[in-house]
């Protein structure tokens, strides 16, 4: 369903728990971190190569035993997620999965949710993955795989260009959608759905596994 990545940024929010984003963890050549991430991170075994932030998280301990691999970032117009991208798209990183970015916080989830619309020019593939599902930005048209039945919703983070589905159980035809609300709660019905997309506008994909 979802190709391996070689680099993973892990947030600060809930530390994964299925099988799905721990096996892409420990696939991954490259781990950065924000830096309230690593001390979980260190208990689960997993060993960041990257620690990124403000630092304001960072134990003393783990401030030690990692200061070789440290990158404090005093920026306070973005957050600490944002930080650990900027060092991925530094250090010529192309892919980039994001784990730990839901949970905890509803105001964080949605925060971080939302910054994929700002992440995606970055690079040539970046997306969320949760226990739950994985959220993939899109910024024009695109066929995603996917399994009958699977649930699918999109969310369109502001009213600009029209979208059109296929292969959805409720399609949608040359709609502008002005709350997130809208594009909630469909169904695949067969291996691969298409989001066809007028104008600038950019929709985030949550399939659910």
């Amino acid at each position: 369903m979802i190709e391996p990545y070689n680099c993973i940024i892990v947030a600060n929010g809930s530390f994964p728990s299925s099988p799905l984003p721990l096996q892409m963890l420990g696939k991954a050549s490259v781990i950065i971190a924000c830096d309230g991430a690593v001390e979980t991170l260190h208990r689960q075994g997993f060993i960041p190569h990257a620690v990124v932030g403000d630092m304001d998280s960072l134990s003393p301990e783990m401030r030690e035993l990692y200061a070789d691999r440290i990158y404090p970032s005093e920026d306070q117009e973005t957050n600490d997620l944002t930080k650990a991208v900027h060092h991925a798209c530094a250090i010529g990183e192309k892919e980039v999965l994001i784990v730990g970015a839901t949970g905890i916080r509803e105001d964080h989830t949605l925060g971080n949710i939302s910054l994929l619309a700002d992440y995606a020019p970055l690079f040539n593939r970046v997306e969320i993955l949760t226990d739950y599902g994985l959220f993939t930005p899109l910024r024009q048209t695109t066929t995603l795989k996917s399994v009958p039945g699977q649930q699918i919703s999109l969310f369109a983070l502001y009213p600009e260009g029209k979208i059109t589905t296929e292969n959805l159980r409720w399609p949608i035809t040359n709609r502008i959608l002005t709350s997130w609300w809208q594009g909630t709660l469909n169904e695949a019905l067969g291996d691969s759905f298409t989001i066809y997309m007028e104008g600038n506008g950019c929709v985030i994909v949550f399939l659910r596994f």
